[in-house]
């Protein structure tokens, strides 16, 4: 058999701290670790994007921005990898492109390489101003698909998707399974599949939740995958990904062979597993396999926040009913996949229909701009009864979102005018308003040199 090494990407710095340690892995605690890493080989590593930027400014007072430039210094071999939200960047809602733009220019220059876009609903026309402005600055797209299982998500649409993203030009490819659903002989499948249908590097992400993340990659491997993820292994399994050193291990002398040195990554590991104790206060508690979200369906991370929430309104008797409803409301909005925002979406809308005893008696905000097409385009029809009762005669829109977004750059920075000029602080104010210019207040309080008091001005 023809060698064919297989990449990794770890996620150390990105997916391991949000999904191990609520994201709160602080920049001092990862300097260290960074220099290490670059010493490894990986193809590359994630450490930017998703609740990084937003949990930096909100818990840890640290800006997002130097993170990068900071990280870049300690790892000048290795290529930094971050997860954007597509037209949602790093935020919760869409953004005008002016915006979208900018935000890709900026995370460029300060040392992003790799840009993994994906969209909840997987509507590519969400996904198109962040490839073109990736190419654009020169760096690598890799576009994304949502892995979930639905009837409408069947191999055939992840093919056409596919062939979306690389008509738009990306330079990888992701499958992205974000609650650890794919099985391993279905990703063996789709993997042959689209090393038939796409001409650029297929790259797997997936999570250990339901225990299969190692046999999902190694028959994903064996069917020609180029680039899977992993975590060092004091992050690793449950609802973060395989440890890097297993399957670094298991491809040993194999024509898979990653040619990563296993006794350095012991040693890096080491590292990290001083490193963890001190977010101890912060670990979910949900190791191990978890077999009901093959049923569910619900990530880790969203299932724990579901739980403390009902226990804290006293309502955490009425969770099985509210795991019955969350596929039903699933059905009723296009069978979208529970990922970021529309994970949440689903989530609240089922628990209301439990506790106030109708089926959407009430109706949130976010149901509503799903059902109008403030999202993009479902992966499935919608339910119409519904959409009529929510909308109220108003009509659906049918292109793609940010088209009725009006730009806001010039707005933004009147708005900031005599507090900050720096294109990357105007960002930051335009994802997070309130939380960002909390922080600069902060932040410029931490850099207001003290006043020197002169002898002369001194009283003996």
């Amino acid at each position: 058999m023809k060698k064919k090494p297989v990449k990794i990407m770890d996620t150390i710095f990105r997916d391991a701290s949000q999904s191990k340690i609520a994201t709160r892995m602080r920049l001092e605690d990862m300097l260290p670790i960074a220099e290490k890493l670059d010493r490894v080989g990986y193809h590359s590593v994630e450490m930017w994007g998703g609740a990084t930027f937003d949990s930096c400014i909100r818990y840890l007072d640290e800006d997002p921005w130097e993170r990068i430039r900071e990280l870049k210094k300690r790892m000048p071999n290795t290529k930094m990898q971050m997860v954007i939200r597509g037209q949602s960047l790093v935020g919760y809602r869409h953004y005008p492109d002016d915006v979208v733009i900018r935000f890709v220019e900026k995370a460029a220059e300060n040392g992003i390489d790799i840009f993994r876009p994906f969209d909840a609903l997987d509507d590519v026309r969400n996904l198109k101003t962040v490839i073109e402005t990736v190419k654009k600055m020169g760096k690598i797209a890799e576009g994304t698909i949502c892995y979930t299982i639905s009837p409408v998500h069947t191999i055939g649409l992840i093919l056409d998707k596919a062939r979306q993203l690389e008509d738009l030009g990306i330079d990888l490819f992701c499958l992205k399974d974000m609650a650890g659903l794919l099985a391993p002989y279905t990703a063996s499948r789709i993997v042959r599949r689209l090393k038939k249908t796409l001409g650029v590097p297929i790259h797997l992400h997936t999570h250990d939740t339901s225990g299969m993340g190692a046999m999902t990659y190694l028959k994903a491997i064996e069917a020609g995958v180029d680039i899977i993820d992993t975590v060092l292994s004091p992050f690793s399994e449950g609802t973060c990904q395989p440890p890097t050193e297993s399957l670094v291990m298991t491809l040993k002398g194999t024509p898979y062979d990653t040619g990563l040195d296993l006794a350095l990554l012991a040693d890096i590991a080491d590292d990290v597993r001083e490193m963890k104790k001190k977010y101890k206060e912060f670990e979910t508690g949900l190791g191990g396999v978890d077999s009901k979200i093959m049923v569910t369906q619900i990530p880790g991370g969203v299932m724990s926040n579901m739980v403390a929430q009902l226990r804290q309104g006293k309502a955490l008797h009425r969770l099985n009913e509210i795991l019955e409803e969350i596929p039903k409301v699933r059905k009723d909005l296009g069978y979208i996949a529970l990922v970021t925002p529309t994970s949440q979406i689903i989530v609240v809308q089922a628990t209301l229909n439990v506790l106030t005893g109708e089926r959407y008696k009430v109706i949130t905000k976010e149901t509503r701009e799903l059902l109008r097409g403030g999202y993009g385009e479902t992966p499935g029809p919608v339910n119409p009864e519904l959409q009529k009762k929510a909308l109220k005669g108003e009509s659906p829109i049918h292109c793609r979102p940010a088209d009725l977004i009006p730009p806001q750059w010039d707005q933004l920075k009147k708005e900031l005018k005599g507090i900050t000029e720096l294109e990357e602080d105007i960002l930051t104010y335009a994802l997070f308003p309130h939380i960002a210019l909390d922080f600069f207040k902060r932040r410029n309080q931490r850099l207001t040199p003290p006043i020197e008091i002169s002898k002369q001005m001194v009283t003996p």
